[in-house]
């Protein structure tokens, strides 16, 4: 998945990005040890020259000016390459000289650890996986135990460098994210937060009905637990936790995170509450048994999509599962009572691609019945953990559940799988599924609102040292003449055909160059933060309309291709935007999309109608234009 970029930046940069992560071009994994990672010599992040990304950067912009607005910009953009542009360029490459990456520690403070907004809903995407049906609750717990052996071999593989080395083309890629996924939780602190990374720890944190228990995997002989001895584990915490907690203080993670430090700073003023908070921080990953949400209840798949999807963004809020989480950890598993499973995870670590593979995994983990059956001698039993909540917690907690409803109540979903076609019949037509799609979702917004609208994609750069992504802008004068032609009755299909093929082609260009870290954004706001960091007056080019026009990212896109029959989903960048998830699949797709409910210009079911239209015009297009072999 890939939801790498600026969300936490919005507010200095203009967008954001909330993705997991993008294949655009193939990544392939090759079964050597990546060990080899450690050593290999990883080119460091280039710092682009500044005319190539202005010209990039004139060209981006264009499909969102008129002519005048575009006259001024390109004024601009002469005066910042004339003037101080090129000192901010000089100072950007001394910092690239002293450092293996440029751009590393700027991403993660920026856009992630000093963002200050929730991490639910404006960070942490929810993973999906294929639904399951649980007739009790042994069968909720015994898939719950599996999960947890799976995430434990997974992670074996990663300690031990023996995950596939993953390269794109010849260029292998930087596999340090992996070594951040588990053990890995954000502490919320004034102003900035900060990341715990603990990867020798032996124990899971599980949630039930709001309480938190430590939950040893290991028994004291050192040997891992077979599946039936968690089982019972499990079956122990659900003994002790019976009545829901009266003070779920997991909520405070779904807060403002200047409000959880705050609160945060207040529990850790207590010992029992320190040794609590910091049990769950070093855990290996947090366990969520949740209470049944009545997903067999809906009588089709988009509806039950719908619920999973609000269960792994947020629980579903304080009146469902919303309490029983904690969204700081990195790792987070959802394990329903009716069969609702899934993921949340805390995005500044990583990007989704060892999320994507990890989901993989899982499921074939489960799926293949694989199970440990070689038992523990001595078992430990389960700890509850204690807090001592005051009256002031209790007021920030009923406040946090508050907060936690209203971002449920303002976040619309439509998940669904478009299953007349998928990537064979994009490949058939020797076009990139990725781009096709890329290029259906601007022509969807077209049709509705018949303006441009800026498009973000995430493009991972780990063919460098500490990469994490660059901005893909799909939106661009090829992908607009594109949505025109087509909806133009008098423009012939063979001419539509060409308008598809340019646009597609154009999509392919720029992600190849945001590929190799040359894309517009990331340059830009180097130069920008540069600004900021020597006390340079920020150039006229961050307030210019095409600036804020064209980072303004009304669509927000990520790929996660897992294999199996699960979707990400998250929500918009914008106020009066459309987030769109999507897993393309040999013969369908799964999408997920949002938009925010108070904001009465967007509506996901008028954008879903749009997005399946747009995709049958293209396909009928492509057919017609097609000679008969008759």
């Amino acid at each position: 998945m890939m939801r790498g970029m600026e969300r936490g930046i919005h507010k200095m940069c203009g967008h954001v990005l909330l993705e997991p992560y993008t294949s655009s071009l193939q990544v392939s994994c090759h079964y050597t040890s990546a060990k080899s990672t450690n050593i290999l010599n990883l080119p460091k992040l280039p710092v682009p020259k500044l005319s190539d990304t202005l010209q990039k950067y004139l060209k981006s912009v264009r499909p969102h000016l008129n002519d005048d607005e575009f006259a001024t910009t390109t004024s601009l953009v002469k005066d910042f390459e004339c003037g101080v542009g090129q000192k901010l360029q000089n100072l950007l490459l001394k910092r690239a000289e002293n450092s293996l990456n440029w751009l590393e520690e700027w991403w993660l403070n920026t856009a992630y650890l000093g963002y200050r907004d929730p991490v639910t809903v404006f960070s942490s995407p929810g993973l999906v996986f294929p639904f399951r049906k649980f007739n009790n609750e042994e069968e909720q717990l015994r898939y719950a135990a599996k999960t947890l052996l799976a995430a434990l071999e997974y992670k074996d593989l990663i300690d031990n460098d023996k995950i596939p080395q993953e390269k794109m083309g010849k260029n292998p890629l930087d596999m340090a994210q992996y070594k951040k996924i588990f053990g890995t939780c954000r502490i919320p602190w004034e102003k900035i937060d900060k990341l715990s990374y603990n990867t020798n720890t032996k124990h899971v944190t599980v949630i039930h009905n709001n309480h938190f228990f430590h939950v040893d995997l290991w028994g004291d002989d050192n040997v891992l637990l077979s599946e039936a001895q968690i089982v019972e584990q499990l079956n122990n915490v659900i003994a002790e936790s019976q009545i829901p907690a009266c003070d779920p203080i997991g909520v405070l993670t779904s807060e403002n995170r200047d409000t959880w430090a705050k609160a945060y700073q207040l529990l850790i003023a207590d010992d029992v509450n320190k040794a609590s908070l910091k049990d769950i921080e070093t855990s290996i990953v947090v366990l969520c048994l949740d209470a049944p949400v009545g997903l067999w209840d809906l009588s089709d798949k988009g509806a039950r999509q719908n619920l999973a999807a609000s269960q792994t963004i947020f629980g579903g809020g304080s009146r469902s599962n919303g309490n029983n989480r904690w969204f700081d950890k990195t790792v987070q598993f959802i394990v329903g009572a009716d069969g609702l499973t899934g993921l949340t995870y805390e995005h500044s670590p990583a990007e989704g691609q060892p999320i994507a593979v990890l989901t993989d995994y899982l499921i074939n983990y489960v799926d293949k019945c694989k199970t440990n059956e070689t038992p523990s001698s001595k078992p430990k039993c389960p700890k509850k953990l204690q807090f001592n909540v005051s009256s002031e917690v209790t007021d920030m907690i009923n406040v946090a559940q508050i907060n936690l409803d209203k971002l449920v109540c303002n976040l619309e979903l439509n998940c669904f799988t478009y299953d007349r076609y998928g990537k064979n019949f994009i490949k058939s037509q020797k076009m990139s599924p990725d781009s096709y799609l890329q290029m259906a979702m601007q022509y969807a917004f077209y049709r509705i609102y018949k303006i441009p609208a800026a498009h973000y994609e995430s493009a991972a750069t780990r063919m460098y040292v500490g990469g994490r992504t660059e901005t893909i802008r799909s939106c661009s004068i090829e992908s607009i003449d594109f949505a025109k032609k087509m909806l133009d009755d008098c423009v012939s299909p063979k001419e539509k055909v060409a308008a598809m093929k340019k646009a597609i082609q154009a999509h392919k260009d720029y992600t190849v160059q945001a590929l190799q870290g040359f894309g517009v954004d990331r340059h830009l706001l180097g130069l920008k933060l540069t600004a900021i960091e020597n006390g340079i007056e920020l150039p006229k080019l961050y307030s210019d309309a095409g600036f804020v026009k064209s980072s303004t990212m009304r669509i927000s896109t990520s790929q996660v291709a897992c294999k199996c029959d699960g979707f990400m989903c998250y929500a918009p960048l914008v106020p009066n935007g459309y987030a769109t998830c999507y897993n393309p699949r040999d013969n369908d797709v799964n999408f997920a999309t949002s938009a925010f409910v108070y904001n009465e210009e967007t509506s996901c079911d008028t954008y879903r109608s749009a997005l399946e239209d747009s995709l049958q015009d293209m396909h009928d297009t492509l057919l017609k234009a097609t000679p008969s072999k008759l």
